[in-house]
């Protein structure tokens, strides 16, 4: 039986290539480049477990050459004093973003979906995905400009014309707590509504039509119909989310806080310590080491959410 089921298989494969052999030969270029560009750097992962020593030959000499030195790299990171306050800012922060995301932007797609002025709609989206195009940089002389301690906005306009001291911003790790998630909401508000707001657009208006008849005002129309039909892409777009909530934004831990050494207890995340620990340090094996570290709690909470919204309904998982 198995014979014959493997055969039967073998049979399936052929006959599927042989069906569609156009379009998979349109497939091997993307093959090529995804294997060249996605899967065999992932042979420099073995830099995680060696102790790793530039000789005198080229890279792969000297990585061939290097003593394996087991997880010693990943027990170096985790037993140091950075170990597990770089994981939880990285964990804490992504998530709070993955849930300010979701409070801000259906809402703010809901709304735009409302404005039947079309030229007043285009400047809202437009006004609001205008701050996705600036980079990092940008966004940090902004950020500077208004919490600067000298001739800082907040501090020149508000705080010490109230009478109080200015506060050294750059300085006090509280503040950014709030800071951060400010600036990564007005960043990326837009791009997240237009998401939502295509959804939104693909939504059948008959239901709305007779919801009217029915006599439910705007806001039972976004409980009962928009909220229940835009829930498979909030899903979706989590479960991806959630994937990369070990991946920090760098440049906003990095840029946008100016690499301050005074707010690292809260804005020290996996990205940041892994550049921070290759430019003083210059040790690229435990650096690959808390990459791969990094890629894997990914892949493993990733799995488990999808797990999780499998036991919940089975039509909208991920995978």
């Amino acid at each position: 039986m198995l014979k014959l089921s493997g055969r039967k298989k073998s049979n399936s494969l052929f006959h599927e290539l042989n069906k569609n052999k156009a379009l998979f030969i349109m497939l091997i270029p993307v093959l090529t480049v995804l294997i060249i560009n996605n899967y065999l750097p992932m042979f420099g992962v073995i830099l995680a477990f060696k102790d790793f020593k530039m000789s005198s030959g080229n890279f792969i000499t000297s990585l061939f050459s290097s003593e394996w030195v087991g997880f010693k790299n990943f027990e170096f990171f985790l037993n140091t004093s950075y170990g597990f306050s770089v994981t939880r800012n990285t964990i804490l922060f992504n998530g709070l973003f993955i849930i300010l995301t979701l409070v801000t932007a259906v809402p703010s797609a809901i709304m735009l979906n409302e404005i039947r002025n079309s030229k007043l709609a285009k400047f809202y989206q437009t006004a609001m995905f205008l701050p996705q195009f600036m980079s990092w940089v940008v966004v940090s002389f902004l950020a500077f400009a208004f919490f600067s301690i000298d001739a800082g906005f907040i501090n020149k306009y508000i705080v010490e014309p109230l009478g109080f001291e200015a506060i050294a911003w750059y300085s006090e790790p509280k503040y950014w707590l709030y800071i951060l998630p400010l600036v990564t909401i007005w960043k990326t508000l837009g791009f997240n509504t237009i998401i939502y707001f295509a959804g939104i657009s693909s939504i059948d208006t008959e239901l709305y039509e007779a919801a009217v008849i029915d006599g439910a005002n705007k806001w039972k129309q976004a409980i009962n119909i928009t909220v229940p039909l835009l829930t498979p892409l909030m899903i979706i777009l989590t479960l991806l989310s959630i994937g990369r909530i070990f991946f920090a934004d760098f440049g906003l831990f990095f840029q946008v806080t100016q690499n301050s050494g005074a707010l690292y207890p809260v804005t020290l995340v996996i990205d940041t310590y892994v550049f921070n620990a290759l430019r003083v340090m210059g040790d690229p094996s435990m650096s690959t080491a808390v990459g791969l570290y990094q890629a894997f709690v990914g892949l493993v909470l990733v799995l488990g959410a999808n797990l999780i919204v499998k036991k919940i309904n089975k039509d909208h998982v991920l995978f």
